[in-house]
């Protein structure tokens, strides 16, 4: 029961990360919203989530895991309801960001309460439980929210919550034993606020800049100037400050939790990257209403869950390293095929790379955070899973304005390139298009413009294909867990008394 609690709180958080971004069309009319004010209800979500994770393991100290999920859940519930009842803008960007803040404990909390709960053999198979949540949750957000915008109104996108967060405050409050608290110093407060003065920075920076034309506009040069002086103190302060210092340095003398945090970041921006970038494609080239879009994108959440199982079986059986090799090729034979897209695609050309991709990173995501926390004491892993959760948002949030960059400023200059034959210069041009007629050269330009658009699809498809195969080396640096007799339950259980 405990895990189910666990799941539908992780389940519910992940699922908010993408289930708005359909619906943002008809927010935008219903709060007389304009293109760029509209996008605040997703980006005051992740700037609140991502300034909030690192003080996950601070805040579990003080107040118990119980009671902090217990607010974080109930937190997290209420605010969904705020955002479904909002009449204005100001209303929902701030009902989102109570949900951002309450929302950034539950999935490193619940990651480090399965940890606890299971003894070292069944951490695998808890992790490939607990990681159906989140990474199916991404995955399935845009598919819930097209239907439930559709069908009923955008609102539902919020109240959805509701009974997901009931079911899983019951759970927690009945079920879930506490922990003791840990005296540590008080908070860390000037090195608090520099981490999160930089996240927040960066943040605003990523999710600004493609609209803002990035260095050429004077606020992403301030944001950037920000988030790198906030990091240069963090550092500095963390480096002088010792047990003082709000990061607890420890973490970084485990090599398996460092590498493991390094290669989450790279998979948080190949999955969320992926994911941005396909529903575009498909309506803008492919001309597939929301509801299609979403059926066909989502079957590779069904490669993922069938992967985590497997692995979940796998692992402590199959050496951990040989599972995320297997996990990165096979995610990179999906990003292969998907680079080899043209403009005539059917229904299945996309359905059988995504289940492909769904499988590698199941296959990745449950060695990965099994091995990543394997040689961590349990002290540690509140704040261990906080710096994980926060690694992959930013890795979600880099890869999603890298690629969306490249895909807007690729698709102008293949345009540009394909446009310089369209002249009554080339004879082969001249023979099949009537040059003098404006309508056929508007149907040419408009061919050309899809060209392009497809062209710079493959070209960032292109892009995380190569990315995915550079980081394999790395799995060199992960060590090989020492094999552990299995643990008496009650030794087990030791961290939750």
């Amino acid at each position: 029961m405990i895990t189910v609690s666990l799941m539908l709180a992780t389940l519910m958080q992940t699922l908010d990360s993408t289930i708005a971004n359909v619906a943002l069309p008809h927010m935008q009319g219903t709060l007389s919203a304009s293109q760029d004010e509209i996008t605040w209800v997703l980006t005051s979500y992740i700037v609140a989530a991502a300034i909030a994770t690192p003080l996950t393991g601070w805040l579990s100290d003080h107040l118990g895991v119980k009671r902090l999920l217990a607010v974080a859940v109930g937190g997290f519930t209420i605010a969904s309801a705020l955002c479904g009842m909002s009449e204005t803008l100001t209303q929902i960007i701030a009902s989102r960001l109570l949900q951002g803040i309450f929302g950034a404990s539950l999935v490193p909390l619940s990651q480090s309460i399965l940890l606890d709960i299971n003894p070292r053999e069944k951490q695998g198979q808890a992790m490939a439980v607990w990681g159906m949540g989140v990474m199916v949750g991404p995955i399935l957000g845009p598919t819930l929210g097209g239907w439930l915008t559709d069908s009923y109104n955008w609102r539902w996108v919020f109240f959805i919550n509701l009974p997901v967060g009931a079911f899983a405050l019951f759970g927690v409050l009945t079920y879930l034993p506490d922990r003791k608290r840990v005296t540590r110093n008080a908070l860390d407060f000037f090195g608090f606020a520099m981490l999160s003065l930089a996240i927040g920075a960066f943040q605003a920076l990523l999710d600004r800049g493609e609209q803002l034309d990035w260095f050429g506009s004077l606020e992403i040069q301030i944001e950037a100037l920000i988030a790198a002086i906030s990091f240069a103190f963090f550092i500095v302060h963390t480096a002088t400050a010792g047990k003082r210092s709000f990061f607890r340095a420890e973490l970084l003398r485990d090599r398996n939790f460092v590498t493991g945090t390094c290669f989450i970041f790279v998979v948080g921006a190949v999955l969320y990257a992926t994911r941005a970038l396909l529903p575009p494609m498909l309506q803008s080239l492919m001309g597939y209403p929301v509801a299609t879009t979403g059926l066909v994108t989502a079957p590779s959440g069904i490669g993922t869950m069938i992967a985590m199982l497997l692995a979940g079986r796998l692992l402590g059986k199959v050496e951990t390293r040989m599972l995320l090799f297997t996990g990165f090729i096979i995610s990179a034979v999906a990003l292969y095929m998907m680079m080899k897209y043209t403009i005539v695609l059917s229904s299945a050309d996309i359905v059988w790379p995504g289940v492909i991709q769904g499988f590698g990173l199941g296959l990745i995501f449950v060695p990965l955070s099994s091995v990543s926390f394997s040689s961590l004491s349990a002290e540690l892993r509140a704040d261990g899973t906080a710096i994980y959760s926060l690694m992959r948002n930013l890795g979600s949030s880099l890869g999603i304005s890298i690629i969306q960059t490249m895909v807007t400023r690729n698709t102008q200059i293949s345009h540009s390139s394909l446009a310089s034959y369209a002249t009554p210069f080339n004879p082969v041009m001249r023979a099949q298009v009537d040059m003098s007629s404006p309508s056929a050269m508007a149907m040419l330009d408009r061919m050309i413009g899809q060209q392009a658009s497809m062209i710079a699809y493959d070209d960032a498809f292109k892009l995380m294909f190569i990315a995915t195969l550079v980081v394999v080396p790395l799995l060199a640096l992960i060590s090989k867990p020492k094999r552990q007799a299995p643990l008496d339950p009650s030794e087990a259980h030791v961290a939750m008394d």
